[in-house]
Order: C-alpha cells, then sequence, then structure tokens
C-alpha cells in the first residue's frame, strides 16, 4: 500500500515548500546600443515569435483569455504553420476523448497528448462505444435531473422499496481515502465498476473538497461531484455488503443502500461482493456506496474457475483486447489535472526536462515513519540504474582526471526523482557532479518539491503531488519504488512497464539484490485481492494465485497482489 506511514492532518505544521514560481531566462543578453536595437527590433520580434508558435502549440490555448482577436490569430496561425514542425496530434485519442469542452477551462485534456508520447494503447471501437453511453447516463441521471432528485428523495426519506428506480437510473458513490495515488486508482476502478454495471459513479469530494482543484470533470455536460454528504460508514455498518450477504442470506429488505467496503485488508465477507452469484444482489439495489484505497479491476477478471464475475469477463474482453491497457486507458480518459496543476506541469517540464534526449522518472517512496534518509535506498536505487543501464556510468578516475570540453551532440540524460525528501535527490546529483559520465553523457537531476511529510487532503499538498505524478508520466523509463501507488499511477499514466525495486522489510540492513526488475506490465498492482474459492463459499480458504490465468500474475514487488498483463506482449518487456 502506498498509504501514509507519517501523516498529518490539514494545516498542521509548516505551509508546505512552493514550487509555482519557475523563473525563464532571458533569450537574450549583453548590451546594445539603442540604434542597433532598434534596427533590428522588428526583427527579432518576429523570429522569436515563430519559434514560440512552431515549439509551443498547445500552450497557446491559455493565452486566450482577455487577448481576444490575436489570440485567434495565433490559434489559426498554429494550424497552419505548426505542422510543419511536427505531425499532427490526436488529441481525441482514438475516439477516447470527446470534442466539445471548454478548452480554456481545462487545458490538459486536449493539451496532453503533445507532451505525453503516443498511446501505449489505443482504445478499443467497444470501449469508445460504452464511454459514449456512460456519458448520455451521468447525463440522463446525475446530479441537477429529476431522475437524481427523486432518487436523492428516496434516499433521504428512508424509503427501502429496492426496485423503485423508476427512471432506470442507479447509482455509485465512491468514498476514497489515504494518499493520493490510491485516490486515484480507486476512482479508476471505481469508474469502471460504473461501466460494467450501468451506474452512475459520484465521487466524494473529499475533506476540504479537493476533488474540484485536482480533476477536470471528466463528463460532458455533467457532473461526477457528490452533491451531498454521505454519513460515515465502516465494516461494521448494517449496510455493509459483508452483514448483509451472510446474516440476511442476500435480501435487500429494509435497506437505503448497500455499503461495499474494498480497503487492501477488508474482511473475506466484504469481498463476496466479487462473486458472481452476489452480482445479481447488487443489480436490485439503486445506491451503492463503495470505500476502497485500492485498485480492483484485476478481481473482476479471474479465471472461470475461480468464479470471480465470470459474467463480467466477456464485456471485459470486449472493452480490452490488450488485458494491461485497463489503467492506462481509464486514467487518461478520466483524469485530467486542472488548469493550476497543468500549469504546474508544463512550466516544470519546458524548463527543466524537455530538451533532454531522455528522461529517467525515479519516484521513491519509503515506508517509515522517521522521515530519515536511508543509505541502503539510495544504494538500492543506484544498483537497480546500473544494473539495468538506465543511468550513464561514471568514468572510473572519478573527478581526478582534466575535464574535457563537451563533446558536439552529447547525449542529455534529465532525471526526475520525486519524494518527501530531498536527501537522495542530492546525492545522486553529486555523483555526476564530482565525476564525469564514461561516455560524456550530460546528465542533470531535477526534483519539483520535498515536503518531509505527507498530508492526505490539503489541497496545496495534493496539487503539488499530482504534478509529480504527471511529470512522471512525461518520462521515457520510470524506477519506482515496491508498493507505491504513487509509482503504479504515473507509470500507468504513461503507458511504461516500470522498474521495480523490490521493497526490503529492514531499511537498516544492506539493499536487496538484486535491486529492482522489469515489471510484466504497465498495470498497476492490486494489494488486496480476494483469497477464497466463491464456489464453495469457503471465504476462510486461501487460494494458489498458480491457478489464474496466464494475464493474471503475482506482483513482482508484492507476492500477495495481483496485476493483469497481456501473454502476447509480456516475453517482449
Amino acid at each position: 500500500m502506498d498509504a501514509d506511514v507519517d501523516t498529518r492532518s490539514a494545516g498542521a505544521g509548516d505551509e508546505p515548500s512552493r514550487w509555482l514560481e519557475i523563473e525563464e531566462a532571458s533569450p537574450f543578453t549583453g548590451k546594445k546600443t539603442a540604434a542597433a536595437a532598434s534596427v533590428r527590433r522588428w526583427s527579432m520580434v518576429n523570429a522569436t515569435l515563430v519559434v514560440v508558435i512552431m515549439t509551443t502549440p498547445p500552450l497557446l490555448v491559455l493565452l486566450g483569455g482577455g487577448l481576444g482577436a490575436p489570440a485567434v490569430w495565433i490559434k489559426s496561425t498554429v494550424a497552419s504553420i505548426g505542422s510543419q514542425s511536427q505531425p499532427k496530434k490526436d488529441v481525441l485519442l482514438g475516439g477516447l476523448l470527446v470534442p466539445g469542452f471548454d478548452e480554456q477551462a481545462c487545458a490538459s485534456r486536449y493539451q496532453a497528448p503533445y507532451y505525453h508520447k503516443s498511446m501505449a494503447r489505443r482504445p478499443s471501437p467497444y470501449l469508445v462505444k460504452r464511454l459514449r453511453e456512460q456519458e448520455a447516463l451521468q447525463r440522463r441521471c446525475g446530479p441537477g435531473t429529476e431522475p437524481y432528485a427523486r432518487a436523492s428523495e428516496r434516499l433521504r426519506s428512508g424509503e427501502t422499496d429496492a426496485t423503485g428506480d423508476v427512471d432506470g437510473c442507479s447509482y455509485l458513490v465512491l468514498i476514497s481515502y489515504r494518499g493520493l495515488g490510491n485516490r486515484m486508482l480507486a476512482m479508476a476502478s471505481a469508474f469502471l465498476y460504473a461501466l460494467l454495471t450501468g451506474r452512475v459513479l459520484l465521487v466524494d469530494p473529499g475533506l476540504g473538497n479537493t476533488l474540484a482543484d485536482l480533476f477536470c470533470e471528466p463528463f460532458p455536460g455533467a457532473t461526477w461531484a457528490l452533491p451531498a454528504d454521505f454519513t460515515e460508514l465502516g465494516e461494521g455498518a448494517p449496510e455493509s455488503y459483508g452483514n448483509v450477504a451472510v446474516n440476511r442470506s442476500g435480501s435487500v429488505a429494509g435497506l437505503r443502500f448497500v455499503y461495499l467496503h474494498l480497503d487492501h485488508a477488508a474482511s473475506p465477507a466484504s469481498r463476496l461482493v466479487y462473486c458472481d452469484d452476489h452480482r445479481q444482489f447488487l443489480h436490485r439495489v439503486q445506491w451503492a456506496v463503495i470505500r476502497t484505497d485500492q485498485y480492483f479491476p484485476p478481481e473482476m477478471y479471474m479465471a472461470p474457475g475461480l468464479s470471480f464475475n465470470p459474467a463480467y469477463q466477456e464485456e471485459l474482453g470486449r472493452l480490452f483486447p490488450r488485458k494491461d491497457s485497463v489503467f492506462h486507458l481509464l486514467s487518461r480518459y478520466l483524469l485530467h489535472p486542472t488548469n493550476g496543476i497543468w500549469g504546474m506541469v508544463t512550466r516544470y517540464y519546458n524548463s527543466y526536462l524537455r530538451n533532454a534526449d531522455e528522461r529517467l522518472g525515479i519516484p521513491i517512496r519509503v515506508f517509515d515513519g522517521s522521515r530519515k534518509p536511508f543509505q541502503s535506498v539510495l544504494d538500492q536505487i543506484l544498483a537497480c540504474a546500473s544494473q539495468e543501464h538506465l543511468l550513464p556510468a561514471v568514468a572510473s578516475t572519478g573527478g581526478a582526471a582534466p575535464p574535457a570540453l563537451p563533446a558536439a551532440g552529447a547525449r542529455s540524460v534529465a532525471v526526475l526523482v520525486t519524494g518527501l525528501s530531498s536527501w537522495y535527490q542530492e546525492s545522486i546529483r553529486e555523483v555526476y557532479w564530482t565525476s564525469a559520465t564514461a561516455g560524456g553523457e550530460v546528465v542533470s537531476v531535477h526534483q519539483p518539491s520535498h515536503e518531509e511529510y505527507q498530508i492526505w487532503f490539503y489541497s496545496k499538498h495534493d496539487m503539488k503531488a499530482l504534478a509529480e505524478i504527471y511529470l512522471l508520466s512525461l518520462t521515457d523509463r520510470i524506477v519506482i519504488s515496491g508498493w507505491s501507488t504513487f509509482g503504479y499511477v504515473g507509470h500507468g499514466l504513461a503507458g511504461h512497464a516500470p522498474w521495480v525495486m523490490f521493497r526490503p522489510m529492514n531499511y537498516s540492513e544492506p539493499a536487496p539484490s538484486p535491486a529492482c526488475t522489469r515489471a510484466m506490465s504497465m498495470e498497476p498492482c492490486s494489494h488486496g485481492p480476494p483469497s477464497f474459492e466463491c464456489t464453495r463459499k469457503e471465504i476462510d480458504k486461501v487460494v494458489d494465485t498458480g491457478v489464474l490465468l496466464p494475464h493474471v500474475r503475482p506482483c513482482e514487488d508484492m507476492s500477495w497482489g495481483l496485476k493483469l498483463t497481456d501473454p502476447a506482449v509480456e516475453n517482449k518487456v
């Protein structure tokens, strides 16, 4: 789990350090006489404008507010000459997205393709069709509509007729918690569950209403934000699915809603929701409230012999013919950062990462409450980078040899480090400061923030965390810490199969050997999959995961976790 080991409530302690303001160096240096400046001013302005238009088309939409006609001219200029400098981008991602959103209200939705590489997996025509149907459902039944008003009134009044969804509208309310990585995985999982079951997805805005600060609305003409507060629930609540399934034999009589507790440590009874014979029971309940801190689509994609919702397997196969594409496609459809965050991403990327020949992301997660840096973690990072040739080797002479002039065309490598501590980034940077690279490469090491401690549902903290996740998704290769959901989301958005560093059980001991391994797919690991056989109702009997289908495998960093793979590409990773 990427749950917080050492956290503070919002507003506790010092305000997190800022990295929003990034100064750009002036393109012109040195002194010029007034006469010379006058002669050359117009040509320089024209040349600069052409360079800006040719190299930064995705940012121009941000200039539209308040500029009127010049902004329109700039956009038309981009359309006419931008295609000469780079191939035209598929901003709709093969139909994954739809046109028509206000570009200025959420610039990342259509600008992200100019920063990301091409989609690692293209959406299937069936997924595109189902997304359009889900969007129509959200518009027809979501907040602000008459069906929603009637359903909400039924919920408030305590009316318990489970078959009363006369409007054909049912709802899935997501209550997510823990760190941002966990919450993003939960959002993608809940959306898939809503898609499979024909429910409107409503997301709890979180403490301090942080949802609106982080993500744009994903559905055209509809909202996914839960308008009303729901009572805080626990696994022992009467509406908890485990209690309903075990104690009431599947009856929904007397229930306003059903609460699904799918925490990574949920009880076996609560996990009966994964079983196929309980699926029809859930379909009879208009309101389902799900509380989860994990990624759970793999559980619905299991072998028929284990009977984990085989009814969904055919549908999932049509939605995702490439079985390792679930989170990559769902996250690129659903999770678009707001303008404030997207501005942080693009400013940092353009300042420090854009011009590098290669970009390596290293999100560092240390599960230790002391917040002190560990030499073993640094050793593991450097060992993994050396073992997998992810970073240039340093010259054996260290810094003693006379420095050479920079070679023409020397390869540049930008390293993006994220984490709560700055010590690891400073230590990696020092390696390449005090020693030359053996091949003459130029290495720069960057870290946007180092908050020292993690804060749940603190807007400024979460905004910087989300910006860093998206920056990681713009790198070419990623090395992640084992068990880190922050890293899972970064490589899932990017569409990379990462290198995974094995989590040490004791950070005071030497680093694990080998230090890391290449992941079998880009899919995140599910930390709390069911471990029982539904057909026999033996919820206390652990199942051997070796019986699973070839595309469901134990995770590299967690032996009891499960992840989706695609056998067709697994051996090519």
